[in-house]
């Protein structure tokens, strides 16, 4: 496996990789890399050619009081899962590498990121979307691979892909859960034993939000919300965000149910904020 340091390093890796024939995969992570990472790099690597990880924790997504300082690092261990789950290639910049000069040109979301997690972290979406257009950039044309569980960061790259011509093809990779249904995160490293223990609700109530739909057929989107938040509810150390019934593309809330939704929620436990979500309805896959 090898690991490049500065963005040409990993321009000209993946010009190579094309010159050969290769098909390019790019897996961008911030690190702290889990169960959930290396299935998305063991299925890139099972369908490109070339599997790139780029590993950096982008300080343009990060607002005033959250986790940048504290955002757990360690590269030697992400580098050696990496390895595991069968990537060829590790991109890990410094933060002067990405932005040798502070950014006068970033790119901005709108109506995409309104809603959900843009409400409440603004700017978080813009960072996003700045941070990975540099990526893709770097890249060229390449199968770009991310996780369905940040739904919303999913949405908005293929939403972003499209709108600037960008030449990459978006991989979306199924949720990996823990046994009890928790979505794996690096945010879980911030949970206690005790909020560890706590922290399924979130798929219960997207559980229990998809049963009213694919079960009992509400077609209704209100009652469907309260019943999520009254699962999140009944978890007395789990402090809930929002539990929300949307069109799966543009995200924007729904009033009746018809056809494929998306429901998602989010919940605070003691210094870690989790986010869920989970496909209900007809026509999902």
């Amino acid at each position: 496996m090898i690991l490049a340091s500065e963005p040409e390093e990993l321009r000209n890796l993946l010009d190579e990789a094309r010159r050969r024939g290769d098909t390019v995969g790019l897996h961008p992570t911030m690190g702290a890399l889990h169960g959930g990472h290396e299935a998305n790099i063991a299925k890139m690597a099972a369908e490109c050619d070339t599997a790139a990880v780029t590993i950096f924790v982008n300080p343009l997504q990060f607002g005033p009081g959250e986790d940048f300082s504290s955002y757990p690092r360690d590269l030697e261990a992400d580098l050696s899962r990496a390895e595991r789950a069968g990537a060829g290639i590790v991109f890990a910049p410094s933060r002067e590498a990405m932005y040798p000069e502070e950014p006068l040109v970033s790119v901005a979301v709108r109506k995409l990121a309104d809603g959900l997690e843009g409400r409440r972290r603004p700017g978080h979406f813009d960072g996003v979307a700045t941070v990975v257009t540099k990526l893709l950039a770097l890249a060229g044309p390449c199968y770009a691979y991310f996780g369905e569980k940040d739904y919303q960061q999913l949405v908005i790259v293929r939403r972003l892909v499209k709108d600037l011509s960008l030449p990459a093809v978006v991989v979306a990779c199924p949720t990996v859960r823990e046994t009890d249904g928790l979505a794996l995160s690096s945010r879980n490293a911030y949970l206690s034993p005790e909020l560890r223990r706590a922290a399924p609700a979130l798929y219960c109530a997207l559980l229990a939000g998809k049963r009213a739909i694919d079960e009992r057929a509400e077609r209704e989107a209100d009652p469907v919300r309260e019943e999520m938040r009254a699962v999140l509810l009944r978890e007395e150390l789990v402090e809930p965000d929002y539990a929300e019934v949307t069109d799966p593309c543009t995200l924007e809330p729904l009033g009746k149910i018809s056809g494929e939704v998306r429901l998602l929620v989010a919940a605070r436990l003691g210094r870690a904020r989790l986010i869920d979500n989970l496909s209900a309805g007809a026509g999902e896959g």
